[in-house]
């Protein structure tokens, strides 16, 4: 389905891409026999990977996510047991870390990796602008003035505010 300049909002053209994207990692995925492990648990492995074992509140610093955002992931990895969750030396906190189980799925889920990564460059070769960029773009514009900020600074808000 190609999207047009139609009534769509930027956050649903976005979801649509993403949707389209994740669907074909996951369908990927199942295809090499990892069936139930989502693309969504690759920045957690890659993070736990480079950094070793992290309180989700870091990890979710390192895949730029919201704490919220993370905890369902670990969540979700936890119950298809890829993630062990230990105390933290705060009661508050839970230390993620990978088990035996998500280690021995390494090589396919790097080789994965390798392979949307290179999808990725593909995909962006066919493109007027790199995609990455673009999003690293918005990504920067949006700490500098948040997107709360814009909408509040709109005459249409200004009238219901």
């Amino acid at each position: 389905m190609a999207m047009t300049s139609g009534p769509e909002g930027l956050g649903t053209r976005m979801r649509h891409v993403l949707e389209i994207l994740d669907g074909d990692i996951a369908r990927f995925l199942a295809d090499i026999g990892l069936d139930g492990y989502r693309p969504r648990y690759s920045p957690v492995v890659r993070a736990l990977l480079a950094r070793g074992p992290l309180a989700i509140r870091d990890l979710a610093g390192e895949m730029r996510v919201t704490h919220s955002a993370a905890s369902q992931t670990v969540a979700q990895m936890s119950r298809a047991g890829l993630v062990r969750l230990e105390p933290g030396a705060d009661a508050r906190q839970r230390i993620v870390s990978l088990t035996a189980k998500a280690r021995d799925l390494l090589p396919l889920i790097e080789a994965e990796w390798t392979a949307t990564t290179e999808a990725t460059e593909a995909l962006e070769a066919e493109l007027p602008y790199s995609l990455r960029a673009l999003l690293d773009a918005i990504a920067e514009a949006l700490e500098r003035k948040p997107f709360r900020q814009r909408i509040g600074e709109t005459d249409a808000a200004r009238e219901l505010l």
